[in-house]
């Protein structure tokens, strides 16, 4: 006789999965506990420089617009691990979340360096970034990755023009953002790794004024 199998190995139903990924998202969305577990802090180090309040202001809103991307990028993977058909391309999605959320912690944390909270629009940007996944992951799973691929890396651009354009004296926002540029720029290797397919131009450029939007947004909001 095969042995029960464990809560681990358990094959969730779809209905269970949405729940699952919900309360991920909720868990995503609430404000950070002080003295909660969080992964090393790229920051920690780092002494904070003096800022007038323009740079300050100017670094927040980034770093808000960090934040805000976070939430999406978590949404996407939990909306494409909601129907990916493979239980590996699904592990790997998930875990890819995973280290999103500690970058959503390091955001969340410099914001209230900085005497700011996050986008008030979060669990909108969450809501529509989990059904854009979600559609992306029908289309199959090799599809599925190359729009992780394809995601990542866009967030590797839109993270290396935040390091042109956050204040020069604000290194530890700057080193939160280049330890979150090499995650994500890995998280694309490892989908294109995966055998992602490229996505065709046009869906690319669709992502590209998503971004734009979600960008405009939460800077100011």
């Amino acid at each position: 006789m095969p042995a029960p199998r464990g809560p681990s190995q358990r094959d969730y139903s779809p209905a269970d999965r949405l729940l699952m990924r919900l309360q991920q998202g909720l868990q995503a969305l609430a404000p950070r506990v002080p003295g909660a577990e969080m992964a090393a802090y790229p920051a920690a180090r780092l002494p904070e420089a003096p800022m007038d309040d323009q740079a300050r202001r100017r670094a927040a809103g980034l770093m808000r617009v960090n934040h805000a991307g976070e939430v999406s990028a978590q949404a996407l993977y939990h909306g494409q691990a909601l129907v990916s058909r493979d239980p590996e391309i699904r592990r790997h999605l998930l875990h890819a979340a995973d280290e999103e959320r500690s970058h959503l912690q390091w955001c969340e944390a410099r914001l209230g360096e900085l005497g700011e909270r996050p986008s008030r629009l979060s669990p909108f940007w969450y809501v529509g970034s989990f059904a854009i996944g979600a559609v992306a992951g029908i289309a199959g799973d090799r599809w599925n990755l190359g729009f992780v691929e394809e995601t990542e890396r866009q967030v590797v651009e839109h993270l290396e023009d935040h390091l042109q354009q956050l204040p020069k004296e604000d290194q530890r926002s700057r080193a939160i953002v280049e330890a979150m540029k090499e995650d994500e720029a890995r998280h694309g290797d490892e989908a294109a790794a995966a055998g992602a397919h490229p996505l065709p131009l046009p869906v690319k450029n669709l992502m590209k004024q998503v971004s734009k939007i979600m960008k405009f947004g939460a800077y100011r909001v």
